[in-house]
């Protein structure tokens, strides 16, 4: 599949969109950056501790305090008062923490609506080839990895060079690459946490120590060089910029990097109509279908409907195209809206088994294409799909749309008469 990314700068910020045979699958506003918070460490400073929620208020210097379970606290092993209790009673969040102390934490759920940040104290520092897991103390392989013989390489080739209780995860970016980039990236990765540690000594909280890279590196560093396509930009001075980025964070995609003179690449490629399509509560399917999609804060509700599609023969074959046209489609939309969590997935109904089957099957093979982890849970007894998939920043609609100041953001707005004051 071809996989093509173009990059448009507006002043000093980078727009950055991913397609595959020129469908738009994931898109990076510019200014994204200003509301990027997942993985920033902070030096934070308890606020309160709430032993009926098992949980603590840490003020790491925003606007609202985030928010520490007690299960972030310490190691899952460790969450317990002894082995002999693992499984009974677990540790109270006040005999873990205290008010007034300081702690080192990171972000990994960004504030939304009326909730602060979610942070946790076992960290993880991303790099090219893999994450450093600086309270991990074990190595795990992406599963994308199936030759059984690399993921053992690839285990004994950090393994030598870990330091003592400290883990990794290695990143599909890194099969068949060799010893040297892996091992500098993991020694750059150690080095960042000794100074991230060094900082926190010296300092007094609420306290920033390490935020994540920007928008347009973060995508650099997790392209696949395996991955055909070209990463594509309209000027000699984007080409620079560029270029510098890929040399910093990934050399092996300095091939990939490609001029092609334009006024606006986004238009050039459709971008922004796709984009404003496929932002739309409701998306058209290929043969006429459509599917709804309806974001609340605790989930996302996706309707399957057949439309205008009357199918050819019989209805359950009408039932089973639209049902899986819209399965690449859904998978589509979570990925370019960016949408996390609890998702809810009322395809229409289908009266063979076998139907089913092959529908899940196909979710999940759509699935796998997704850099963030998606899993499938099933259909439940109603005959709904549940699915969640990793919350990772903010989704897509928050940053390129505001709420309506006529509606509140409700989408409806009342018809009766106001009284007269």
């Amino acid at each position: 599949m071809n996989k093509d990314i173009l990059i448009h700068f507006e002043g000093d910020s980078a727009a950055v969109a991913i397609l595959e045979e020129r469908r738009l699958m994931e898109v990076y506003p510019p200014h994204g950056d200003e509301n990027h918070l997942l993985g920033n460490i902070y030096l934070g400073k308890v606020e309160n501790v709430l032993p009926g929620m098992q949980a603590a208020f840490v003020n790491i210097g925003l606007e609202k305090n985030s928010f520490l379970y007690v299960e972030d606290v310490l190691a899952p092993m460790a969450a317990y008062a002894s082995p002999a209790q693992e499984g009974k009673e677990r540790r109270a969040i006040n005999e873990l923490v205290k008010k007034g102390q300081q702690l080192t934490v990171q972000i990994f759920k960004e504030p939304s609506g009326t909730k602060g940040a979610r942070v946790t104290m076992h960290p993880s520092l991303p790099g090219r080839y893999l994450v450093l897991l600086p309270c991990g103390d074990y190595i795990a392989v992406s599963r994308r990895i199936e030759d059984e013989a690399e993921r053992e390489r690839l285990k004994n080739l950090i393994r030598e060079e870990l330091p003592p209780h400290m883990g990794a995860i290695i990143r599909t970016v890194a099969e068949n690459a060799s010893a040297d980039p892996l091992l500098n990236d993991l020694r750059t990765l150690v080095k960042e946490w000794k100074r991230i540690l060094g900082k926190a000594a010296k300092s007094n909280a609420p306290m920033l120590l390490h935020s994540d890279m920007d928008q347009l590196r973060r995508v650099i560093r997790s392209a696949n060089p395996a991955d055909p396509g070209n990463i594509l930009v309209a000027s000699e001075a984007d080409f620079e910029r560029v270029e510098d980025v890929i040399n910093a964070v990934a050399p092996g995609l300095r091939s990939h990097l490609k001029l092609q003179e334009s006024k606006n690449l986004f238009q050039d490629y459709d971008v922004y109509a796709q984009m404003e399509r496929a932002l739309a509560r409701k998306v058209w399917l290929p043969s006429g279908g459509y599917i709804i999609v309806d974001q609340v804060e605790a989930l996302t509700a996706i309707d399957v409907n057949t439309g205008k599609y009357v199918g050819e023969s019989n209805l359950n074959d009408t039932v089973f195209k639209t049902n899986m046209e819209a399965v690449v489609e859904i998978a589509r939309q979570l990925r370019l809206r960016n949408i996390g969590g609890i998702i809810i997935i009322d395809f229409i109904d289908m009266e063979e088994d076998e139907d089913r089957e092959k529908l899940l099957k196909a979710l999940e093979e759509e699935m796998k294409k997704d850099r963030i982890r998606v899993t499938v849970m099933g259909m439940t007894q109603l005959g709904l799909v549940e699915l969640t998939r990793k919350k990772n920043g903010h989704d897509l609609t928050s940053l390129v749309e505001k709420e309506c100041s006529c509606c509140g953001g409700k989408g409806r707005v009342p018809v009766f008469p106001k009284p007269r004051a």
